[in-house]
């Protein structure tokens, strides 16, 4: 069956190269305005994408999906004050969200592998944070190999980095 939504072949454009089976959305604010409006929006164009890539047996779990955002620092400066973590300025800082293993050991020895290639890229280790989870919704399969979640918090060396990167 034809599908007639797709413009017809033109340029570089060919519309036999479309695929149905995964979405993505983008919504952004072309001036990098950060506020709460956003975020609505890319919850909801994640709500309106039913199907996301694979899917399996247990209709409760789904592939995963997420929103990429700005550093909320004000957000981060309070929480991480919270534990112990005293964050930078923004842009002296960077933050990722790591997925790591649920057993102690396991988990202690990913973090070791971390804390050894910072030092080993002379930055600065500042701290972990465990990530707040709402787990109540995810299926059987999704629970049985369910991840901890923690964020962790680098911050650069300020003069290797300027010898690094920066131009002279």
């Amino acid at each position: 069956m034809k599908n007639t939504f797709f413009p017809k072949k033109q340029g570089l454009y060919d519309p036999q190269f479309e695929k149905d089976s995964c979405g993505v959305g983008f919504v952004c604010d072309i001036k990098g305005r950060q506020s709460n409006e956003m975020l609505h929006l890319g919850i909801q164009s994640l709500n309106r994408l039913l199907h996301r890539g694979a899917t399996g047996a247990d209709p409760e779990t789904g592939d995963g999906a997420g929103i990429l955002i700005q550093i909320p620092d004000e957000f981060f400066q309070k929480e991480t004050q919270k534990i112990g973590i005293d964050l930078p300025p923004l842009g002296e800082y960077g933050t990722g969200l790591i997925f790591l293993p649920p057993d102690k050991k396991e988990r202690q020895f990913c973090k070791d592998i971390f804390t050894k290639i910072i030092k080993q890229e002379q930055q600065k280790l500042l701290g972990w944070r465990r990530v707040p989870v709402d787990d109540s919704s995810i299926g059987k399969t999704a629970r049985q190999t369910q991840p901890v979640i923690e964020q962790i918090f680098i911050a650069k060396d300020r003069d290797d980095y300027k010898t690094r990167f920066e131009c002279p």
